[in-house]
């Protein structure tokens, strides 16, 4: 996982994302879960730095990392980017986080970024709008990952839309160039997730907050005012 590129008023991490959020250089204000796969070592340090631990039974709704955004919410959190892996060998955490991502109870946030090892994801709630730095040629994706999407706008594109729609299963959003350094896109309705591969495909762009879950669940940080 990516270390932090900013400072952030809040660092919550979700069950074992402290082991992994440690190991990146970031250091927690809470710690979210059932705490069933968190290391020994982490959870000492956790104790020794006063971090505060919101402890879940095993047998729950909702997954370590969706409790770590709702607790991002509820502590004031206005951006929120959330760190964390692919985890490929959990394909159903992975699908969860991303699904998280959309719930209606972030909607409130300015901004909800996530660096999933090198791609960075937008996720623009309904009348979001982000401008991200690019590099001519540089690939982004859009995808209707929780839902149609209407009133889509992009600009500085090779392909810009006006006002168009995604559904859910399409995929006309894919592989998308940048003409200009700087990329508009924004949405009227539905959640719309702008993915920026790896710089290695993609030369990178930008936006605020963060947050960090554990290994097949990403972590998560958040900021304040």
């Amino acid at each position: 996982m990516q270390g932090p590129t900013e400072t952030y008023d809040l660092v919550i991490t979700a069950d074992s994302g402290l082991d992994v959020a440690l190991a990146a250089g970031f250091v927690p204000t809470h710690l979210v879960g059932d705490l069933d796969s968190i290391s020994p070592a982490a959870r000492a340090w956790a104790a020794a730095h006063d971090v505060v631990v919101e402890r879940h039974p095993t047998d729950k709704d909702a997954t370590d990392t969706e409790l770590a955004l709702a607790a991002a919410v509820r502590l004031g959190a206005t951006r929120l980017r959330l760190h964390g892996n692919t985890g490929v060998a959990r394909l159903d955490h992975l699908l969860g986080t991303l699904a998280a991502l959309g719930n209606p109870s972030l909607w409130t946030l300015e901004s909800v970024t996530a660096q999933l090892d090198g791609s960075l994801l937008h996720v623009l709630h309904p009348g979001r709008t982000v401008t991200m730095q690019l590099e001519p040629g540089a690939l982004f994706s859009l995808l209707a990952l929780h839902g149609p999407c209407e009133e889509i706008d992009v600009s500085g594109a090779r392909w810009p839309l006006r006002n168009a729609r995604l559904h859910g299963s399409s995929t006309i959003g894919i592989s998308n160039e940048a003409l200009d350094r700087e990329v508009e896109v924004s949405v009227g309705r539905g959640v719309l997730t702008v993915v920026i591969p790896p710089a290695s495909t993609s030369p990178a762009s930008t936006s605020p907050a963060s947050t960090s879950p554990d290994p097949t669940s990403p972590d998560t940080n958040q900021e304040h005012p």
